[in-house]
């Protein structure tokens, strides 16, 4: 039962040209950024800022600031199974993968997969499991059991033969502090990561991405305002190298200055203890407008899409198959 579920990969290139497939969360950062009238000038202004972001952290022997370029594939994983003697399929997760080409080499080598992190079995978990959890007063209760399905799937899918064949290394995932926490400055920097920071206690996030084997550390990078939360396997700061540790934080940011400017777009800098919050108002926005109400509302959307057909269809499939496979790492 263990093998149950087996996993294909698609990619689709990031660029100026993109349009989000069908299969796509519309509430993904790329996805939303290639939506309305002003789609193309949103792709291209966010790839300008990338770019620009990138070559200003890898500054040496760059004396231009224009030696390196990113580009960006979407990554799409479907999970594979059979119900009712057919065989299925569901649009598991999507990351970004960055691939680094050096103008003064010819060169071009992988950065990171991961960055961005995209499922719909999250939204179903934190839109449609969390709040239907009650302690009978109206505030929500965490399930016991929250994110051991989405924790298992996303483990599997990096152990599988379709991931393995085509990332010779894990997954960093990049993704905004939390709003919640109070983060403090440690003495511990890194040249490209920046000044370390940590939070006394898990976040919930933290607790769900620890049930798909990640870890997190906290980095304010070299230029920034506000660190970022970095989810990863292994060692962050000896399993890569600088250029690809740039590479996640050059895609990552943009997107955090786009979506989240009252934190990573501030007009200053967090100082030792932090507590972000996206009611401050010294900030800066970008030329690329976001609606946060928007993509909140369309969480749940998917989050109930998620139920309807990959869940209730296949509980007992699935219900197999978890008490097979090992529990998560919480």
């Amino acid at each position: 039962m263990a093998d149950a579920f087996t996993f294909s990969i698609t990619t689709t290139p990031f660029d100026e040209d993109y349009t989000p497939s069908e299969s796509s969360r519309i509430t993904t950062n790329f996805a939303n950024l290639a939506r309305g009238e002003n789609r193309q000038e949103n792709l291209r202004n966010a790839l300008t800022m990338i770019n620009r972001r990138f070559n200003a952290l890898a500054h040496w022997d760059n004396p231009n600031g224009d030696r390196y370029a990113l580009e960006l594939e979407i990554v799409s994983a479907k999970v594979h199974y059979s119900s009712d003697g057919e065989e299925r399929h569901f649009p598991l997760l999507e990351v970004l993968d960055t691939s680094i080409v050096d103008r003064q080499t010819g060169t071009r080598s992988h950065g990171i997969v991961g960055n961005n992190f995209s499922s719909y079995v999250r939204d179903y978990d934190f839109s449609v499991v969390l709040p239907a959890a009650s302690d009978g007063s109206g505030a929500p209760v965490l399930p016991q059991d929250f994110g051991d399905l989405h924790g298992r799937l996303f483990q599997r899918f990096l152990d599988s033969e379709a991931y393995r064949r085509r990332f010779a290394q894990l997954p960093v995932i990049c993704i905004s502090v939390s709003t919640s926490k109070t983060y403090h400055r440690t003495g511990n920097s890194h040249p490209v990561l920046g000044l370390e920071y940590q939070q006394d206690d898990h976040s919930l996030t933290d607790t769900y991405f620890g049930k798909m084997g990640l870890r997190v550390r906290y980095f304010m990078p070299p230029g920034s305002v506000a660190p970022l939360a970095f989810y990863f396997r292994g060692d962050l700061l000896t399993d890569y190298t600088n250029l690809q540790l740039i590479s996640t934080i050059s895609t990552m940011e943009t997107f955090q200055k786009i979506y989240r400017p009252e934190i990573y777009n501030a007009n200053s800098a967090a100082p030792a203890v932090y507590r972000p919050s996206l009611g401050a108002q010294d900030f800066s926005r970008t030329l690329i407008s976001y609606d946060r109400d928007e993509r909140s509302r369309l969480g749940v959307t998917q989050g109930r899409y998620t139920e309807e057909h990959f869940i209730t269809p296949n509980r007992e499939l699935l219900d197999q198959w978890a008490a097979a496979y090992p529990t998560p790492v919480a």
